[in-house]
Parts: C-alpha cells; sequence; structure tokens
C-alpha cells in the first residue's frame, strides 16, 4: 500500500507539493497569525526570487537597469 502511495505522489508532484505548502501556510496561520506568516511568505518569495536570479547569474544591478532603461520607454 506504501509503494502504491509513494507511485501516486510521483504521478501528482504539482499537486502533493500544493497540498504540503498549504497546510504548512494553515498551520502557521493557525499558530503564530495572519500577519506574521504573510511577513515569512513573503521574506520566503524574496528569497526565491533573488536566488534564482543569482542562479542564471543576472544581477539585481543589470536588473534594475533593465526595468529603468530610458531606451525601452514609448
Amino acid at each position: 500500500m506504501f509503494k502504491e502511495l509513494i507511485e501516486l505522489a510521483k504521478a501528482n508532484k504539482g499537486r502533493v507539493f500544493g497540498g504540503v505548502v498549504g497546510f504548512i501556510i494553515a498551520i502557521l496561520v493557525l499558530t503564530i497569525g495572519f500577519f506574521k506568516t504573510l511577513f515569512i511568505v513573503l521574506c520566503t518569495s524574496l528569497g526565491i526570487f533573488l536566488g534564482n536570479d543569482y542562479n542564471r547569474k543576472v544581477r539585481l544591478r543589470e536588473l534594475i537597469d533593465k526595468i529603468f532603461d530610458s531606451t525601452n520607454r514609448n
């Protein structure tokens, strides 16, 4: 039975991941409150975003220059 459960989880990785994340967020909201949980989620999201840019060798300064470059405006 455990082997079948593992196969089912492998076939539905996105659903399993979403369910686990949702469960963790629900526990955090119930134990430490909504705004503290929101702060943790925002900080984690920012860390993932910056880490992803670092992995792609894009520096924060280059990203800022790209966003505010005056030649890209209409």
